[in-house]
Formats: structure tokens, C-alpha cells, sequence
């Protein structure tokens, strides 16, 4: 059993992973703003839910001791979110960072897990980008998680594990859902309007289930220290061009959708290799890009979801642009 704290464990992939650590009968805190609510995380006695802003250090410096494990995850997430405020957003981002990971050595935690993102490589044009090839981000979002990345792996502490890792784009559903992310988008609208606009086309995206984005935070926390320490790890098991992930969610939405291609100024491209986390801790993903559209489907035909094509609380920028976060 540990004893866990995530920062942003309200959130997307982080209120799934809540789950599992409980099934797993770990000791789990939870820091957190709650912009999306409480109710995203279940009530269970081995689960302490803090409602704080990682900027805050003597919040920090109260609740750490007492845990083992860090995994950050708290952050503005996403370039749109982030350009809303850049200001905002580097001081969560990036200023908030050292501080984190100071108090965290300071309060006895042994291990720190940190979420980057697999846009710090900006755009490539090799076909498999690794996890030794230069960082290249081309937005403040992505350049302040390279920068905190840096800052993490020059800590050099035999009792402090550090690992990075740089997701892909998450995709599926989760109880704090996010419909502003490619493939989550595209369902949305096929399943509601039966039109899905595809700007470019052959821009490609790397995809990543949440239930295997899970797993592998999962993982980390569990196998040897040496195995992880100082390393970064891509994990994003399916690069597809937009244009094929359109015609993945219409094939298993229905005929009916129709696709239309549109011209865009925006030819960003993202493709990751993974092959590092495969052969040096064994992980394989168990669920695919279509298994996240189709347990869309499920949740949108078992109307779970609140109008899913307004309701603010599954898109970043419209929540954002409605409270007055300082």
C-alpha cells in the first residue's frame, strides 16, 4: 500500500486513475482547484480531497509529508487553454514547478512522477520520434514543460526517483470528460451532428486509450527505482492522420456521418515512437483508438453525458473563459 498525492486528480486522465489506486487499496490525496467538481471522484475512506492551488507553498509544505509518491498532473492544460492567460499559465505551468518538487523532497517523498507532453518535440519530420531527439516545442505551452522537465532531471538525490513522461493525445471516455481533444471531438460531433469537419487532413496525431494511459502511471509507481530514474518515456501507441481518425470514428459511429475536409493554416504535425517503454518495462496498451470511440457511443447513447455539445464543463477554453482563475 502507498501513499499517494496527485496534483490535478479531478481531471481528465487524473479522476480514472483515482479509481484504480483505490481498487488497488492505496492511501490517495487528491490536490486540486475542483473547477469541474467534486462529484467527478468517489466518496471512499482511503481518499482525502484537498481543494488548493499548487502555487500555494504553505499548502504544500502541510500536506506532503505523510506520502511516498508524486505525480503531478496538475497544469493549464493545452495550448488554447494556456494562450487564453500566458501569464496564468506559466505561473501553474512552470513557476509553481521548483517549489513542487522542493517541498516534495523535503516533506520525504520517494518517488515523482511528472506529466509533460509529447508536443515539447514540436514538429518532426522523422518518422519515429524518440525520446533522445532535441526538443524543439513551438508554443510557451510546450517550451514550460521541457523547461520543467530540465528542472526535474538535474535533481540528483539518491532517495528521490524521478521519472517524465509524454503522453500522446488522451482519448475515451472519463467521469471528468473532455470533449476538446481530436478524437473525442471528432465522435462528438459525428454521434450529435452527423458532420464532422476535417481541417487539413494529413496532419498526424498521436493516440494514446485513457484506460492505457492509466495503466501506465500504473506501472511506474511500482517497478524498481532503478529501472525509471532520471528517464523520460514517450507513450502514444497510434499515430494517425486526422483525415483516418475521421474515418475510424464514422465507421463506427454510422454511414450516415459525413466527412468534409476544409483548408487550414494549421499543419502541425505530431508523431511518437514508444518503442522505449515497451522494451525496457514491458508495457503493451490493451485498448485502441476505435475501443475509445466506441465507449463514446456507449456514453453518449446511455445519455450520460449533460448537452455534450455545449455544456462547458467538457471543454477547457469555454470553462476557463467563465471563471476568473488569478
Amino acid at each position: 500500500m502507498k501513499r499517494i498525492l496527485i496534483t490535478g486528480g479531478a481531471g481528465y486522465v487524473g479522476s480514472p486513475l483515482v479509481r484504480k489506486l483505490l481498487e488497488q487499496d492505496h492511501l490517495v490525496s487528491v490536490l486540486d482547484l475542483f473547477i469541474y467538481g467534486e462529484d467527478v471522484l468517489p466518496k471512499h475512506k482511503n481518499l482525502k480531497l484537498i481543494k488548493g492551488d499548487i502555487r500555494d507553498q504553505s499548502l504544500l509544505t502541510s500536506i506532503l509529508p505523510g506520502h511516498d509518491t508524486a505525480i503531478h498532473l496538475a497544469c493549464i492544460s493545452n495550448d488554447p487553454s494556456f494562450e487564453l492567460n500566458p501569464n496564468l499559465g506559466k505561473s501553474i505551468n512552470f513557476d509553481a514547478f521548483k517549489p513542487l518538487v522542493d517541498i516534495s523532497i523535503n516533506s520525504g517523498i520517494k518517488r515523482f512522477i511528472y506529466a509533460s507532453s509529447s508536443s515539447v518535440y514540436g514538429a518532426k519530420s522523422q518518422k519515429n520520434v524518440h525520446e533522445e531527439m532535441l526538443l524543439e516545442p513551438g508554443t510557451d505551452y510546450s517550451r514550460y514543460k521541457a523547461a520543467c522537465e530540465k528542472i526535474l532531471l538535474e535533481y540528483n538525490n539518491k532517495d528521490f526517483t524521478t521519472v517524465v513522461v509524454r503522453p500522446a493525445t488522451v482519448c475515451g471516455y472519463s467521469p471528468r470528460q473532455r470533449l476538446d481533444l481530436v478524437v473525442n471531438i471528432l465522435t462528438n460531433l459525428a454521434f450529435h451532428k452527423r458532420v464532422i469537419k476535417v481541417f487539413g487532413g494529413n496532419q498526424l496525431r498521436p493516440n494514446i486509450h485513457i484506460k492505457d494511459m492509466v495503466e501506465a502511471y500504473l506501472l511506474l509507481m511500482k517497478v524498481p527505482k532503478e529501472k525509471i530514474n532520471k528517464k523520460i518515456f514517450n507513450i502514444g501507441f497510434e499515430n494517425q492522420t486526422v483525415e483516418n481518425l475521421a474515418k475510424m470514428v464514422k465507421a463506427v459511429i454510422g454511414n450516415d456521418v459525413q466527412l468534409k475536409k476544409e483548408p487550414t493554416n494549421d499543419n502541425r504535425s505530431y508523431h511518437i515512437s514508444s518503442k522505449k517503454i515497451q522494451q525496457e518495462l514491458g508495457f503493451q496498451t490493451k485498448f485502441t483508438v476505435k475501443d475509445a470511440i466506441n465507449d463514446l457511443k456507449d456514453t453518449f447513447e446511455k445519455k450520460l453525458l449533460s448537452q455534450p455539445l455545449k455544456n462547458e464543463n467538457y471543454f477547457n477554453v469555454k470553462k476557463m473563459q467563465s471563471i476568473n482563475l488569478e
